[in-house]
């Protein structure tokens, strides 16, 4: 799948202004929070250090799982000061500048919930998330089936979830930084609860 380098959007102004409220919400139901936690926690080990990758005011992260460092990168300062699991955080708008403002081989493990369908630009945070992630490391990137609909990328809105699950595939594969690429569906048993799937891969060698 041949992907261009930059989405629309239906509504193309400031990302800025439409997150400067604090939104203090789960973005997913409890059966799916729930699942986004027991898959991070199949996935890391303790002493990993992460980057909550468009983060907020919660990470998902298991409560018991002692990793060495946290970081969050969001858009809102109240929200990403409120989590509690962050060691420090950034406001960074990926969608104005896709280059993450972290050194090189920080982070073994990055994760992604609920919004790389925000992404303008997914690729280009991608290749730029493989230079701060430790040859080895993991991208562990979970979505559901939620948006704010004006905001999403084009594509997601007339995709169904097989369909969301393949562009994702395509966007870590167009960066050529990324292998070893899993599409899960880790829905919860519960059948009326939101379906939920990952994407995961690993960092390529360079």
């Amino acid at each position: 799948m041949s992907l261009p380098e930059r989405f629309a959007r239906e509504d193309e102004s400031s990302d800025a202004v439409f997150y400067a409220q604090p939104r203090f919400v789960y973005h997913l139901d409890a059966a799916a929070v729930d699942a986004v936690t027991q898959f991070y926690q199949s996935r890391m080990s303790a002493g990993m250090s992460v980057l909550d990758l468009m983060s907020s005011w919660v990470s998902h992260l298991p409560a018991a799982l002692a990793l060495s460092h946290v970081a969050g990168l969001g858009m809102n300062d109240a929200e990403l000061a409120a989590n509690p699991r962050l060691d420090r955080y950034v406001v960074h708008d990926l969608n104005t500048d896709p280059r993450l403002p972290f050194d090189a081989d920080l982070f073994d493990a990055a994760c992604i919930c609920a919004s790389v369908d925000y992404l303008v630009q997914p690729m280009a945070v991608l290749t730029d998330l493989a230079r701060v992630v430790v040859v080895g490391g993991s991208v562990l990137i979970t979505f559901s089936n939620r948006c704010f609909p004006t905001k999403v990328i084009e594509p997601w809105l007339h995709l169904d979830d097989a369909g969301r699950r393949a562009l994702v595939v395509s966007m870590l594969e167009q960066t050529q930084c990324w292998s070893a690429i899993e599409s899960l569906d880790i829905s919860p048993a519960l059948g009326r609860s939101d379906p939920l799937y990952a994407i995961v891969a690993r960092r390529r060698a360079d």
